[in-house]
C-alpha cells in the first residue's frame, strides 16, 4: 500500500512540472444576475412600448440561461426562440442575424443552423465587456428579427455603464 502511495505522489509531481507556463489559471468575467435581470426586463419593456409582446433571455458566456422576462401576452414559443437566439450569439461571440448572413449564405456553413440550440435568426446579441463576451441577449416576438434586435440592444443599453 504504501509503495503505491508513493508511486501515485512521484505520478502527480510528475504532472505538476509538465505543466507548461502558459497553462496558468483564466480570469473570466462573469454578467450578475441582476444586471441580467435588469436587461431582459429592459428588452421587454422597449418591445412593449411599440405593442410587440416580446420576451428576453440573458444567458453567460456558455449559453447557459441567467434570466427570462417573458412580457405579458408574449407566446409560449418565445421563450425558446430567445433561448436560441442568446445562445446563437454567446456560441459564436457575434449578433445572431450576422451570423445567420454569413452562414446561410455557405452551403456548408449553413449546416451549423442543425446545432442544437442555434437559430439562425436576428435577435441575439453578445453582452461584451472590452472585447471579452461576458454572455447574450436574444430577443423574440416582435414581427421581424430587426425589431427583436433593436429591443434586445435597448436591454443591453439599460445595463451598458455597469458592464465593467
Amino acid at each position: 500500500m504504501k509503495h503505491t502511495l508513493n508511486a501515485v505522489l512521484v505520478a502527480a509531481g510528475a504532472v505538476a512540472i509538465a505543466v507548461p507556463a502558459w497553462a496558468q489559471t483564466l480570469q473570466t468575467h462573469r454578467i450578475p444576475a441582476a444586471l441580467a435581470v435588469e436587461a431582459a426586463s429592459g428588452a421587454v419593456e422597449a418591445c412593449a412600448s411599440q405593442n410587440y409582446r416580446e420576451t428576453a433571455v440573458v444567458v453567460d458566456a456558455d449559453g447557459q440561461i441567467i434570466a427570462v422576462v417573458r412580457g405579458d401576452g408574449a407566446g409560449i414559443h418565445t421563450i425558446d426562440s430567445a433561448t436560441s437566439k442568446a445562445y446563437t450569439s454567446a456560441s459564436f461571440k457575434a449578433p445572431s442575424a450576422a451570423i445567420a448572413e454569413r452562414l446561410l449564405a455557405n452551403p456548408q456553413g449553413a449546416q451549423l443552423g442543425h446545432l442544437p440550440g442555434v437559430l439562425l435568426l436576428g435577435g441575439g446579441l453578445p453582452i461584451k465587456i472590452g472585447d471579452e463576451v461576458v454572455g447574450a441577449i436574444g430577443a423574440a416576438g416582435a414581427p421581424g428579427g430587426d425589431k427583436d434586435e433593436a429591443c434586445a440592444k435597448a436591454g443591453l443599453d439599460r445595463i451598458a455603464d455597469r458592464l465593467k
